[in-house]
């Protein structure tokens, strides 16, 4: 894009603060400034006059299919849900853009290794995990891994370099989530470096727009896919394309569904389904009142005692429908790196912006319905956020050994 045009969008934004460095800098890295600006959507910056104006509805509780009822009717279940994965309409995409920061690596987080005797890397283990309904089908499911900028190279020449961990690569599509310009308390986008925007992704719901952008929907529907499993990479346990949960998500006449687990606490930091104004929706853990932990249903149980994994089935359909209308966008505070007056790059202790993100439970919520679908937490929950104590490798690794995984 020309230098003209660039100008002319970003006083347009009032953002041309983010060109203070152009003429210091090399004809290339001019180029990929103008690119990565003219590549930019800064409608998302409307989202800040509306921060703090969004609230929730009304919260009421959700029935979940749980562990007993799915066992009664798993031989049926399964039988439904295979019929679809061989007829190709299940597909999987793996939420994969973050990095191993927390875990002291600068590597993606699905490279990270939680081997003992020998490598295990956590994209490792997934895919041993979707191998089982593979090899169960008799037929590979479409695999999108979707990355960032951040880790897009490394996570492909990573999976590229061991051969895919056996998957077959035709079905391996990669594809990098959208990111969203990062602000000040002001408004004003900043730079992380003289040539570059501070971006951030978009959230864990953006994954879908992603891949409208990068065409793989178009990719998806020419395979005949009419479901999608999403999933996160930390969780080294979950069943991928579960054959039991996608047969009772169809079986049930639902257009999603939400695998979760049963609370370890009442405060336990995991967002909680529930209806929000009669309609599915997701409670997240710093929304939890006392008034809701202690919520009793219509059996005496804790009304809001089943936490989602970021494991979830959608109908493409629907998907479709949510893309049209645009989800809402959030304001959220966070630390983000940045240059100085000076140039210097400063990575802030304390928050000192602002991110955009789209949120899971607001596609939830664009759901006519979910089935909240119970899974066993021992055998299914295993994520990895820390290096050490609770939900950390070291957790992580006591329950692959819990079921026989040999690490």
């Amino acid at each position: 894009m020309e230098l003209s045009t660039v100008k002319e969008k970003l006083e347009k934004y009032g953002q041309q603060h983010l060109l203070k460095y152009y003429d210091e800098l090399s004809d290339d890295s001019k180029t990929k400034l103008l690119n990565e600006i003219a590549d930019t959507d800064f409608d998302v910056l409307n989202a800040l006059n509306h921060k703090g104006e969004s609230k929730r509805g009304v919260i009421s509780p959700i029935g979940s299919m749980e562990i007993d009822e799915i066992n009664e009717k798993s031989d049926a279940f399964r039988t439904v849900g295979l019929e679809a994965i061989k007829r190709g309409e299940v597909a999987a995409v793996l939420l994969a853009g973050g990095m191993g920061t927390r875990l002291g690596s600068d590597d993606p987080k699905g490279m990270y290794n939680i081997g003992i005797t020998k490598p295990v890397y956590i994209f490792q283990r997934l895919i041993e995990n979707l191998m089982d309904v593979v090899n169960e089908a008799s037929c590979y499911i479409p695999l999108f891994v979707m990355t960032s900028d951040k880790n897009n190279e490394a996570t492909v020449s990573f999976m590229k370099e061991h051969d895919y961990f056996g998957y077959n690569k035709d079905y391996i599509f990669f594809f990098k989530q959208e990111m969203a310009p990062a602000t000040d308390y002001e408004g004003h986008v900043l730079l992380e470096a003289k040539d570059k925007l501070s971006t951030s992704p978009n959230g864990n719901a953006g994954w879908y727009s992603s891949m409208v952008k990068n065409g793989l929907d178009k990719k998806a529907k020419e395979l005949g896919v009419k479901w999608i499993n999403i999933f996160a990479v930390d969780n080294v346990l979950q069943r991928i394309a579960d054959p039991v949960f996608v047969g009772a998500v169809i079986d049930g006449g639902f257009v999603s569904g939400a695998k979760v687990v049963r609370k370890v606490a009442k405060d336990e930091k995991v967002g909680a389904m529930c209806l929000e104004d009669g309609k599915p929706s997701i409670v997240e853990y710093y929304d939890m009142t006392e008034e809701l932990m202690d919520a009793k249903n219509e059996k005496g149980d804790p009304a809001y005692n089943f936490g989602v994994i970021l494991n979830y089935l959608f109908s493409i359909d629907e998907l479709d429908e949510i893309v049209r209308k645009k989800l809402e966008l959030h304001v959220v505070e966070k630390k983000i790196p940045y240059i100085d007056e000076n140039g210097n790059l400063v990575k802030p202790s304390e928050p000192n912006g602002y991110k955009f993100e789209q949120l899971v439970l607001d596609m939830i919520h664009e759901m006519k319905n979910c089935l909240p679908f119970e899974v066993v937490r021992e055998k299914e929950f295993a994520p990895i956020k820390n290096k050490e104590g609770v939900d950390s490798v070291e957790s992580a690794r006591e329950l692959c050994k819990k079921n026989g995984i040999e690490l």
